[in-house]
C-alpha cells in the first residue's frame, strides 16, 4: 500500500488537518490509511463529507464501541482536554454514544451499513460492496449520500 505521509499538529483530540505551527507537537500521518482520506484525496468526497465521516469515527472511538481484543490502554488524561468539560469519562463516553446513534439515525436505516463498514471499521469501498452484495461502484454514491446526511446532523457545511 502506498503511503502518503504529511506532518500534522498534535492536539488532545488528535492530529489537526491544518499544517503544524512552529513550536507545537507534530505527528506524521499517513493519509492513505483511512478509506475516507483516500476518497477525499482523489476528489470523491468533499470537505464537508470528510469532516462528517471523521466526526462519526471520532464518536465511534470515544464511545468505545469497537470490540476489545487486548488489554485496555486508557489514554493519559491531560488537564483541560476534551470539548465536554465538566463531564467525567463515563459521561463523555455516553455523550459520544448518543451522538453516534443520532448520526446513524440521521443517515437512515438503509445507509448505516456502508457508514459503519467504511468509516468505523475502515473497510475499502470494494470490500464493503462485496460484503453487502451491492453492485460494483455503487458504494461511493451511497456513502456520499450517507455522509451528507451525517454532515447535516453534525451541522457541518
Amino acid at each position: 500500500m502506498k503511503q502518503v505521509l504529511v506532518e500534522r499538529e498534535l492536539v488532545s483530540t488528535g492530529p489537526l488537518t491544518t499544517p503544524p505551527r512552529a513550536g507545537h507537537r507534530r505527528v506524521t500521518v499517513n493519509l492513505a490509511e483511512s478509506p475516507l482520506s483516500w476518497l477525499h484525496a482523489r476528489g470523491h468526497l468533499n470537505d464537508a463529507q470528510l469532516a462528517a465521516g471523521e466526526c462519526l469515527r471520532r464518536d465511534f472511538e470515544r464511545a468505545q464501541l469497537a470490540p476489545g481484543v487486548t488489554m485496555r490502554w486508557d489514554v493519559v488524561r491531560m488537564a483541560g482536554s476534551g470539548n465536554e468539560r465538566g463531564l467525567n469519562p463515563t459521561e463523555r463516553q455516553l455523550a459520544a454514544r448518543q451522538r453516534f446513534d443520532g448520526a446513524l439515525s440521521a443517515a437512515g436505516r438503509d445507509l448505516c451499513d456502508i457508514l459503519w463498514r467504511v468509516v468505523c471499521a475502515g473497510e475499502s469501498i470494494p470490500t464493503a460492496e462485496r460484503a453487502l452484495a451491492w453492485p460494483v461502484r455503487s458504494g461511493k454514491l451511497v456513502l456520499r449520500i450517507a455522509l451528507d446526511r451525517v454532515a447535516g446532523f453534525y451541522r457541518i457545511g
